[in-house]
């Protein structure tokens, strides 16, 4: 039941990634994102992986509720299909996570698969650097979980060290490229 909640969390948070554009919307969405992963990678890890995302995401959340576009900006004019992605990409995972594969894990998949998806997408469509930086933030957190799928002997290096890119890509500088 509480893995099913965490990756619930997660998605929540991953849809308000996708569908913000302000720091404070971004920061929320950083929060639960983590929130959720955190939970996973505690339950089918352990400890230390829990804290390494949890201590990651607290980084870049702190990071960006400081620096980025002020305000939410939560669904802006266009935002349509970024809705339909978080709906259709939430219940399509669900289904491949409960229905198609059998075991233990299925909410680990399902917050793997999601959020890298939603992340990937939202990098590949952002253009603004502070959404560019979030989203990779949190892909980095994602990455780092199905490290816990396998007989669980890697330690927790895989979740410090998506922790220290998650944490350290905020301190990125702010451009945008220009063509001339």
């Amino acid at each position: 039941m509480v893995a099913g909640v965490a990756a619930f969390v997660a998605w929540l948070g991953a849809s308000i990634i996708v569908l913000g554009d302000g720091r404070r919307a971004l920061a929320l969405g950083v929060v639960f994102a983590t929130a959720g992963m955190a939970v996973i990678a505690w339950q089918n890890a352990g400890t230390a992986a829990g804290v390494a995302i949890a201590a990651g995401g607290a980084i870049a959340a702190a990071r960006r509720a400081v620096s980025g576009p002020d305000g939410w900006r939560i669904m802006p004019p266009g935002s349509t299909p970024r809705l339909v992605l978080c709906i259709a990409s939430g219940l399509v995972v669900l289904w491949i996570a409960a229905a198609v594969t059998t075991g233990p894990g299925a909410s680990l998949r399902f917050t793997v698969m999601l959020v890298a998806g939603l992340m990937g997408a939202r990098v590949l469509a952002g253009e603004d650097p502070p959404v560019l930086l979030t989203a990779t933030s949190v892909l980095a957190l994602a990455v780092a979980l199905p490290a816990a799928m396998g007989d669980g002997s890697v330690g927790p290096w895989p979740y410090v060290a998506a922790a220290v890119i998650a944490g350290t890509i905020g301190w990125l500088p702010l451009r945008t490229a220009s063509a001339a």
